[in-house]
């Protein structure tokens, strides 16, 4: 058994098993081969073939561009995309291609103001929509240089043309499309230096939100609190259906499929719900904070865009479970990794990266 694999702990009634490494391993889309292409922290983006077999084949370098992080991607029917930290890019793909058809196309610039604060840039695609998330350049600054910044950008890819889909948006770094129904989904990192244990993390249904939606950030956090300091109004900011604990970080999410009917289809309770990716705190007890809050892999029981459960504000622990935990031992620094991508391969299975140490991990009913 793979060394980290024998600490990791998942619920009753799966199996994980590690099935590749990639080095800095962040976004990950599955094809519908069951190919699996993951996005890195660095400037390239790698394609596992055959992600869904016994044994898949060695993964290998798809393409490279210039600047890195190439952590974003998402899949199309005839085009991978491909969110740098400067750009974004679609390339040409058909089912089992092992290289590129031709040569990445930038579609849009990002960070036009320089690429400090946070660098990823995730991507979603559905239909002739392309939304593309650009965390912000700081922590809490007003206003953001960079009309680039702290958004969620909504392209048009028959037109090539962009929108504000989301604004004042921190880093909205875990983008996923709810497949049953279209709509838009976001988990987001809040700002540091808020009330001890605040602001709770957030998944939201950002599509569903008024066009283009206002998340308040830096003057407004979880359902329309103000920060002092800041300037603003928060009576109209959306408030977001799901949270989580403060300092867990979403990094990925997927929903799994409704109509999901291959080998390694899940149970019927997770039908429509959603899986979201908690990379864990930098926050410790120079923060004030107990011990460091651990990665781990959580699940949503979701009824369409509803959750099961409305959003708690005084207790952010009630609309989910855990699913996959194990990467820390409690109250320390000492992680063996921490979750990033996550995706559903067409045979059902689940696949999980970790940015620590490049481990690509298959789920599956036993």
């Amino acid at each position: 058994m793979h060394l980290l694999l024998a600490a990791l702990v998942i619920v009753n009634g799966f199996s994980i098993e590690h099935i590749a490494t990639v080095p800095g391993a962040r976004e990950l889309a599955a094809a519908p081969n069951g190919d699996l292409f993951i996005g890195t922290k660095g400037n390239s983006v790698f394609l596992l073939p055959h992600a869904g077999a016994g044994r898949p084949d060695a993964p290998h370098v798809f393409a490279t561009f210039s600047s890195a992080p190439a952590a974003g991607v998402a899949l199309a029917d005839d085009a991978l995309y491909v969110g740098t930290k400067f750009a974004v890019y679609k390339i040409v793909y058909h089912a089992g291609d092992r290289m590129p058809r031709g040569a990445p196309e930038k579609l849009l610039d990002v960070r036009l103001a320089g690429g400090g604060g946070h660098s990823t840039t995730s991507v979603a695609v559905t239909g002739d929509t392309l939304y593309v998330s650009v965390g912000s350049s700081c922590n809490a600054c007003d206003p953001e240089r960079d009309s680039t910044r702290a958004t969620i950008q909504h392209f048009d890819l028959l037109r090539g043309v962009a929108t504000d889909e989301a604004y004042d948006i921190r880093n909205a770094v875990a983008l996923t499309i709810d497949p049953a129904t279209g709509a838009l989904w976001a988990g987001v990192a809040g700002a540091d230096d808020l009330p001890l244990y605040h602001p709770y993390e957030i998944f939201d249904a950002v599509s569903l939100q008024n066009t283009p939606a206002d998340y308040g950030w830096p003057a407004c956090y979880e359902n329309r609190k103000r920060v002092a300091k800041w300037p603003g109004d928060c009576s109209k900011t959306a408030i977001p259906r799901v949270v989580f604990p403060a300092y867990e970080t979403p990094i990925g999410a997927v929903f799994y499929p409704l109509d999901q009917h291959g080998t390694y289809a899940f149970p019927a309770a997770y039908r429509g719900g959603a899986f979201v990716t908690l990379h864990g705190s930098w926050h410790g007890p120079a923060q004030g904070l107990s011990g460091f809050v651990p990665p781990r892999v959580v699940f949503v029981p979701m009824h369409g865009d509803t959750p099961d459960r409305a959003a708690d504000w005084n207790d952010p622990t009630t609309q989910w479970s855990d699913f996959i935990t194990g990467y820390q031992r409690d109250g320390t620094d000492d992680r063996i990794g921490r979750p990033t991508g996550i995706a559903v391969g067409p045979d059902g299975s689940l696949f999980v990266a970790d940015d620590q140490t490049g481990a690509i991990y298959r789920i599956r009913p036993r």
